[in-house]
């Protein structure tokens, strides 16, 4: 299918620089399907070890003759996303027999939630948690007892450590299977308003909770378009969903029955079929690009800038950031939801939602409709599912969208690009994004601050240091300094300042969130202020209070307006010690050897391409 020529562009940029390390991916996936350790191979004690407590599956496992599907499962009750999972199983393991086949729970994986921990000690987990959860995965499949596999996970960390595990089984068919978002509560803004109020002294803690309260208030995803969000958005776009499935709400029929279709279709793509689809050839080149269209078209979580580039490489594929900034030059942004906007997830699914999305993109050439796919074609992602009678049905969405200041045609876009950007200069690479920020705010020169911790900036914040124009530096932020945490705590105070009228931005090593708005945010930057294994760090530590910068989303630009000669000359700052407690020390082997947050910040991925693990 014929695409414009930008993403034909980027498309073959990429299939160029990863002919070597995909082909070589593809033989060990190859290999592992033809000559690796399967059910057929396991000794008599292995299987019967692997069937032991499996009830009346036992005879059909035993025997070989239908798939045995594995369930990997980020199921906890203490989180809202993730607490629908506990009775999928079940419903699973019914739905498979119905298909002749079995179904096993192969594992479970850690969930942790940047809400709960955000601007606490337990956000340095956060990144390394996916290096985790992708490890757990494979610890998960590495039983050699599955033809196939089901991935229930959601948010932020979990989706993408899941498919990074799951692709180094790339010869397994694999479904993702969402949960769906909470039902719509007190509304987004409204609660960035109470937050800001809070920040100011002017709202209690007790006022402060009530409104998150009422925010987050019940079973299911969170409803603004962050990173759990923007992860069903993807799976979506690289085909790894049933179609439509991202946002039908927890606990509906409909929800039960795309779950029941998803075990029912993965036993039809196993390698004795004649519609063999592993999910190593599902995600290629194609698919990771219309990933990158799709974060960019609706305007999705910065966070996917790092994620996106480790589960390319988890497949054997290179981007870089690069990549992402010449898309979104010919992507427009198509969809306004919170914080680009005052949607939530459940408004842009009633307005059309990732259906009408993916057929407007594909009418307009703007995506791969050729890509491999577990529910069908790219085609078939631009319908919708519904129940006829209570049978789970697809159909047309409308032409027009249901609500255009919601989601639109590219023809009609919210705003020419996509919004996402690559800024470099003398302090590095980085990428802002500016959907949410008023054009007038896209380029802030001014003074610098720099601090070492978040907490620092809101204690000056609290003593009027930052009643001024000022760039808000904090540096040791990067994922081999303290597993670049989210500094989302920072975005009322911000907020706040730039209200009052000050030109004001963040600029960073670390990460924002995926809910990062209308304060221009220069994040990710790399190389990181903390000196890597050659000694040397990145030119944020050679950065002074009062230096002045320019952050430029117009010129892509972020540089230190300081003599060339001088700065080159300057001492870098000292790192502050590592911190430990809340477990913290047990992933410093992590942080010691995770590679720059363009490559995607992973300490297992930096050391596999090492050893050519492909």
């Amino acid at each position: 299918m014929t695409v414009i020529p930008a993403v034909a562009a980027v498309t073959q940029r990429i299939i160029d620089r990863s002919k070597a390390s995909r082909s070589a991916y593809l033989e060990m996936i190859a290999r592992a399907r033809d000559a690796g350790t399967n059910r057929s191979s396991l000794s008599c004690g292995n299987l019967a070890h692997g069937f032991a407590a499996s009830g009346e599956d036992k005879p059909v496992i035993r025997s070989g003759q239908a798939m045995n599907i594995g369930i990997v499962t980020s199921f906890n009750d203490m989180l809202s996303a993730h607490q629908p999972y506990g009775r999928y199983p079940d419903l699973i393991k019914l739905a498979a027999r119905e298909a002749g086949a079995t179904a096993q729970v192969a594992g479970g994986v850690p969930a942790m939630c940047d809400g709960v921990t955000q601007g606490q000690a337990g956000m340095e987990l956060s990144l390394l948690s996916r290096d985790n959860i992708a490890m757990g995965t494979a610890i998960a499949l590495s039983h050699a007892m599955f033809e196939g596999a089901l991935m229930l996970g959601i948010c932020d960390k979990i989706v993408p450590g899941l498919l990074i595990g799951a692709l180094r089984f790339g010869h397994l068919p694999t479904i993702f299977i969402p949960a769906g978002p909470m039902p719509s509560g007190l509304a987004n803004k409204e609660k960035q308003r109470v937050r800001q109020l809070y920040a100011e002294g002017k709202a209690t803690r007790d006022d402060l909770l009530e409104a998150e309260a009422a925010s987050y208030h019940g079973a299911g995803t969170c409803t603004f378009y962050g990173t759990a969000n923007s992860n069903q958005m993807m799976m979506e776009m690289m085909g790894l969903h049933m179609p439509g499935s991202a946002f039908i709400a927890p606990g509906t029929k409909l929800r039960e029955e795309l779950t029941r279709a998803a075990t029912r279709r993965v036993t039809q793509l196993g390698w004795d079929g004649a519609d063999y689809r592993p999910i190593g050839h599902c995600i290629d080149e194609k698919a990771i690009v219309n990933a990158i269209i799709g974060l960019l078209a609706t305007g999705g979580s910065t966070n996917h800038a790092i994620h996106l580039p480790a589960i390319a490489r988890a497949a054997g594929i290179v981007i870089d950031w690069e990549d992402f900034d010449r898309l979104s030059a010919a992507i427009p942004l198509i969809a306004r939801v919170y914080p680009n906007g005052s949607a939530d997830v459940n408004d842009f699914h009633a307005a059309g939602g990732m259906a009408f999305v993916t057929r407007e993109l594909l009418t307009a050439g703007m995506l791969h409709g050729d890509v491999l796919t577990v529910g069908g074609t790219m085609a078939d992602y631009g319908r919708a599912p519904m129940l006829d009678e209570g049978k789970l049905v697809w159909r047309d969405v409308p032409a027009a969208s249901g609500d255009a200041e919601i989601v639109r045609s590219p023809a009609d876009p919210f705003s020419a690009d996509g919004g996402m950007r690559l800024l470099k200069g003398n302090l590095g690479r980085c990428i802002i994004k500016v959907s949410a920020v008023a054009e007038n705010r896209r380029t802030i020169e001014a003074p610098v601050r720099i601090f070492d911790d978040q907490d620092d900036v809101l204690s000056a914040f609290k003593s009027g240091e930052l009643e001024r124009d000022v760039i808000v530096v904090v540096r040791f932020q990067g994922p081999r300094a303290n597993g670049m945490p989210e500094l989302h705590k920072l975005t009322p105070t911000l907020g706040v300042l730039q209200d009052r009228g000050f030109r004001v931005a963040l600029l960073t090593d670390g990460r924002m969130s995926g809910a990062s708005g209308k304060v221009p945010a220069a994040i990710h930057l790399s190389p990181e202020a903390l000196p890597g294994p050659d000694g040397i760090g990145g030119p944020l530590g050679r950065l002074r209070d009062g230096d002045v910068v320019r952050v430029c989303a117009m010129t892509g630009e972020v540089t230190a307006l300081v003599d060339e000669a001088e700065f080159a000359a300057r001492a870098p700052a000292n790192p502050p010690r590592p911190r430990i407690g809340v477990g913290r020390e047990l992933f410093a082997l992590m942080r010691q050897h995770a590679d720059d947050a363009e490559k995607g910040g992973s300490a297992m991925l930096a050391v596999m391409d090492a050893q050519q693990g492909y």
